[in-house]
């Protein structure tokens, strides 16, 4: 349903650093920086796996914390992913492990980015 989704953030280099690492046990990489002519000024990029698919945009509003979740191909990607974000400056917020309150194969952590937002690696492959 959805094609791409994009977040706010306060510090570019800050959240760079932070998704760069985040990302990388999931597969999933910078792909895009908009040149700045075309954005006001602004640093704004897509991560993906192949196509551009969540978006970074520096801004000095950056609102609320959001929620977003990221596939992972088992659970020691979930492992590495929750590792790797709290190295990378994040902040705990659900350590790896089974939630069979959501569902009966669903493996996840989570992890407060530095602007705030719920990011969350999940796999739904059996243990």
């Amino acid at each position: 349903m959805l094609d791409h989704v994009g977040i706010l953030v306060a510090d570019w280099n800050k959240a760079k650093a932070f998704y760069d690492a985040a990302f990388a046990p999931l597969g999933i990489t910078l792909l895009n920086q908009i040149p700045e002519q075309f954005t006001g000024g602004v640093k704004v990029g897509g991560y993906g796996e192949q196509t551009p698919d969540f978006w970074l945009t520096e801004s000095a509003e950056t609102g609320p914390g959001r929620h977003f979740a990221f596939r992972a191909a088992s659970h020691a990607d979930v492992d590495a992913f929750h590792a790797a974000a709290i190295a990378a400056g994040g902040t705990d917020n659900g350590a790896p492990g089974p939630r069979p309150h959501y569902h009966a194969n669903y493996y996840a952590a989570f992890v407060i980015d530095p602007d705030g937002n719920n990011i969350e690696a999940v796999c739904h492959a059996p243990a």
